[in-house]
């Protein structure tokens, strides 16, 4: 049965297609000039998703892809826009490049985003350019889809294939290679209003030039965005309050008569939250023979953010907390409104290098693909909101007293600072039978290494430094790096900093087969990876808890007993956990068109130091119990799956269902109770989490030229054991027992999983029809839907947020001609506003929305040999 390839990428693209060719797998199809035509049918579809040449409908592996055609038509350029129609996939965003990606429902919360490069752990999906992986904690690699083939997400865990990391499963982002036999290239631009917002313009250009005909060729791609905001900051005045939890600790409640009120007025403004992303990439392909070839490829991204993306439903000034950090005391803000005092933004830019070599060895396939990713974050972020919190007054206030009129708080004003810099070594060497083999296997050795340095400061002490030329008293000294910190500076005006530089090396091995026991009819298949993981830290975090000075001082130098932890220093200061993950699963053609199959899998990633091994908890003999780890170890998922894959009605109708249970054991968990277990967040390992799920797809054909689809996905959720913690400390009369004395960080049994929506689906009707001599009209509408979710699980449960259920809908009316094209488009067309994300960690709550209506015009001309 015959598919057409054109009309199958774009259903299957939002309706999750399975699985797409890897970069050095397979040439991008060819794209021809829009044409006045509508296919009948559907087509079939070769793909590579197992790293091998293969019917879609054949591949027991649940992917879903947005090609390049469905990228356009659905006006996707970055992942926050595509999420959408991704019904399995959710998201923790801060902004843009600011999140992790989950799938499956399988998370514990985004825990705030602050120096995540330093405590957090590596997100559980991968994340790829190519064959390039680029993940980094707490800050998704987030690419603009210009000049893109697809984006894919592999669902489910990929460990023996991908490695590393892909702990629940993969997203590619897979971009057009150059084209040997033909010249051709394409330009578009756009341009739109924003809901109450600013204006929105981008632009894309793509040329492809063979330069030695069937040998060598060339592509490029330059592209700039510009989004306008949507956040306006409202005029606004902060003041200290008896209320505040530093001056009730600190000054009985009494704020001193000399404390500095500000106002917002430099930074107050509307749609403060504008973001350009701008870059190129160029890539060239060089067929050196018929069996070899060379693919040299260069990214660079700027993504420039301005502002802040969240609201706050209550302003700052007046502002103060209950015991469970509730806002009270303050006024309502209108949605969609901050009232924040200091400069924010980020800056994020990267670039990525990669080599692709392809050949034929024999019988035997061979690809060596190898890359370097840089990555520069550069962000501040308003953290005026802080001092209404408990150490504020020490950072901020001298001179204490119930006497209001003496005593004195430097202004409230604050910022936190995050400089962090990515490199991203990978290299790896894979060998494949032929794909008409009986038994046909993959073989490869991978080796990576991440090197992620990260500097976060919170700018929030305002009481001067001390001086020689003063003040000398009532004043702080300065506090230093420790030694084998990859950033040597120091800032008066910070309060607290991470500065650490994180290794990662990876080595694995990994083994994949399949065997044709019938063939065409039945085939299992196994896989197997061993990796082994080389980690270290050095730096640590630094504090000014010994540095404040309330008698004179002769000696200016730094703070000589800083609190903090030095990392480095400590013993172990590496770890070098190793392991084994693997596939397996069986393959049943019921007849051509239609597959069964059940998988296996399993997947992985690294684990990370906390920066604290300090111990807690005293027991009956005096001695503290509970030691913080110093390292937590790789966590496992495992899935077992089952498939069916079916076309109908002469390709007409496709209906594919997975059903599936998760196992996450041993999972990463991180902590923050500064009541008992200290002052900063720390990881463990610990709990088992569950996830049984159903994933519908339906796509139709009725009748020439209208299409119907269909995907969802439903999950149900669960903890489903929550350890005590067990005394770890070797001086314990309680060694090895559980602290049943102490409450169960872990959370309740059948807690759900964080970001994990019930129910999710995304559909879509679009009507094409060919009208006059050469024109081609389209119209196009969807919905989205994803339901209520928590913010965080377990231990945290209780004082998680609940997202609420969000409906959408997009609109677009297009029209072409020859290689001219024009689209209208609305995005978010009943301008429903509601949070995407809830955070407390500025100190104040805070609702990440989605973006409001959209309406724009995109106009396109491509141009080439027929």
């Amino acid at each position: 049965m015959k598919l057409n390839r054109k009309i199958y990428y774009a259903v299957l693209g939002v309706l999750g297609a399975h699985a797409v060719a890897a970069a050095a797998e397979g040439e991008a199809p060819k794209r021809s000039a829009p044409t006045n035509t509508v296919s009948e049918a559907l087509q079939e579809v070769i793909v590579t998703a197992q790293r091998r040449a293969e019917n879609i409908q054949d591949v027991p592996i649940t992917v879903q892809a947005l090609t390049d055609e469905v990228l356009t038509q659905l006006n996707v350029q970055t992942f926050a826009e595509a999420v959408k129609y991704l019904p399995n996939v959710t998201q923790f965003s801060a902004g843009p490049a600011q999140g992790q990606i989950y799938m499956r429902g399988l998370s514990l919360g985004g825990y705030g985003y602050v120096g995540s490069g330093t405590t957090h752990a590596f997100p559980p999906v991968a994340i790829y350019l190519d064959e390039q992986s680029g993940q980094l904690p707490g800050r998704n690699l987030d690419i603009y889809a210009a000049d893109l083939e697809r984006i894919e997400v592999l669902e489910g865990p990929q460990g023996t294939l991908f490695g590393g990391g892909a702990l629940t499963g993969v997203l590619r982002y897979v971009t057009n290679k150059p084209k040997l036999d033909r010249t051709e290239g394409s330009v578009e631009g756009s341009y739109g209003v924003t809901k109450d917002g600013g204006p929105n313009a981008s632009g894309v250009a793509v040329i492809n030039i063979p330069l030695l005909e069937d040998r060598l060729a060339v592509r490029g791609v330059i592209f700039s965005d510009r989004r306008g905001g949507y956040i306006d900051n409202l005029p606004a005045t902060f003041q200290r309050s008896s209320t505040d939890r530093g001056i009730v600790v600190y000054n009985n409640g009494v704020v001193p008569t000399n404390s500095l009120v500000i106002d917002n007025r430099t930074t107050a403004g509307k749609d403060i939250n504008p973001v350009t992303f701008t870059g190129i990439r160029a890539s060239m392909l060089w067929k050196i023979n018929d069996d070899w070839d060379v693919l040299l490829s260069h990214t660079y991204q700027d993504m420039d953010s301005q502002g802040v993306f969240y609201q706050m439903p209550f302003s700052s000034d007046g502002t103060y907390f209950d015991q469970n950090r509730n806002p009270t005391g303050s006024k309502p803000l209108p949605d969609l409104s901050v009232t924040t005092f200091t400069p924010s933004w980020n800056k994020d830019k990267f670039e990525n290098t990669a080599l692709v070599v392809n050949g034929q060895i024999g019988d035997l396939s061979v690809i060596y693909s190898g890359a370097y990713l840089s990555r520069d974050v550069d962000q501040q972020q308003d953290y005026t909101n802080y001092a209404r919190g408990y150490a504020a007054t020490y950072y901020q206030c001298v001179g204490y007293s119930s006497d209001p009129s003496t005593g004195q708080c430097f202004t409230p004003a604050a910022t936190w600072k995050e400089i962090e810099k990515n490199t991203h070594l990978s290299q790896e060497l894979r060998l494949s039978t032929p794909s008409d083999w009986r038994l046909r296997g993959t073989v490869g050795v991978y080796w990576d290494n991440y090197r992620i340095d990260d500097y976060t400061l919170f700018d929030d002490v305002t009481v001067p430094a001390c001086s020689p030329n003063g003040p000398n008293v009532n004043c702080f000294l300065p506090h230093q790096p420790w030694p084998g910190s990859p950033y040597q500076v120091a800032d008066d005006t910070t309060g607290f900093f991470n500065n650490v530089r994180r290794e990662v090396e990876q080595l694995a091995e990994f083994l994949s087969l399949d065997f044709d026991i019938i063939p065409d009819v039945l085939t299992i298949t196994g896989g197997i990876r061993h990796f082994k993981y080389d980690n270290s830290v050095r730096g640590g975090n630094v504090g000014p808890w010994r540095c404040l000075r309330t008698t004179p001082v002769t000696d200016f130098g730094p703070c000589p007993s800083p609190s903090g932890t030095d990392m480095g220093a400590r013993n172990p200061n590496s770890s070098h956990p190793s392991g084994v993950r693997s596939r397996a699963g069986i393959n049943w053609h019921i007849t051509d068109d239609q597959l069964l199959y059940y998988t296996f899998s399993e997947g992985f990633r690294a684990g990370y130091f906390n920066r604290s091994a300090t111990c807690h908890l005293p027991g009956p003999d005096g001695v503290r119990q509970y030691c913080i780890p110093i390292f937590t170890v790789p966590d496992n998922v495992t899935n077992n799956e089952i498939g069916w894959k079916s076309e109908w009605l002469d390709g007409r109708l496709m209906i594919n269902v997975a059903v599936y249970q998760e196992e996450w054991k041993n999972a990463q968990v991180r902590f923050f109770d500064p009541r008992s277990l200290g002052s900063l967040g720390f990881g463990t390992n610990g709990p088992t989490f569950r996830v049984r799920g159903f994933e519908p797809q339906i796509m139709v054909r009725p009748i020439s030229g209208l299409t119907f689809q269909f995907a969802g996905a439903y999950n149900k959720s669960k903890q489903t054991n929550s350890p005590y913690l067990v005394v770890n400390n070797p001086d314990s009369v309680n060694y090895g027992q559980p602290l049943t004395d102490y409450p169960n960080p872990y959370g309740p049994l059948g807690s759900p999983t964080a970001y994990s929506p019930d129910l999710s689906f995304s559909t879509r009707l679009r009507y094409e029809r060919p009208f006059g001599d050469s024109y081609m009209g389209a119209f196009q509408i969807g919905a989205q839907h994803r339901g209520d979710m928590v913010t965080a699980t377990g231990y945290s449960l209780g004082s998680a947020y609940t997202i609420p259920a969000i409906t959408t809908f997009d609109v677009s009316l297009g029209i072409s001609k020859d290689r001219w094209s024009a689209t209208l488009f609305s995005q978010n067309v009943t301008n429903v506003i509601k949070p995407t994300t809830i955070d407390i960690s500025q100190w104040v709550l805070t609702e990440f929305p989605n973006r409001p209506r959209q309406i724009g015009l995109r106009v396109g001309y491509s141009f080439g040999d027929d």
